[in-house]
């Protein structure tokens, strides 16, 4: 029996808690492609507020991908979230 991926359903935010710390980069990665595939200009990337090393990757994923426009920290998450606006889809 092979192990297929599952699909999910994209959405408009992303919990990034059950993911493992060394996936993070890719996960947020393969999850803008599909944002900006699905038409998003903006989405929500949680990853918790804690010591700042999970929010430190997502946005050094986010600086790095060249669909992302610009990116902030969601205010009303108080550091648990950032906002990233994304390049249109063409």
């Amino acid at each position: 029996m092979t192990d297929l991926p599952i699909q999910l359903p994209i959405e408009r935010e992303i919990d990034l808690h059950a993911f493992a710390p060394r996936d993070i980069p890719s996960v947020v990665s393969d999850y803008i492609d599909a944002a900006v595939a699905a038409g998003f200009a903006e989405v929500r990337v949680v990853h918790g507020r804690g010591r700042g090393v999970q929010r430190g990757i997502v946005q050094s994923a986010l600086d790095r991908h060249p669909s992302v426009i610009e990116f902030s920290d969601d205010p009303a998450s108080h550091l648990g979230a950032t906002i990233a606006r994304l390049v249109p889809r063409s």
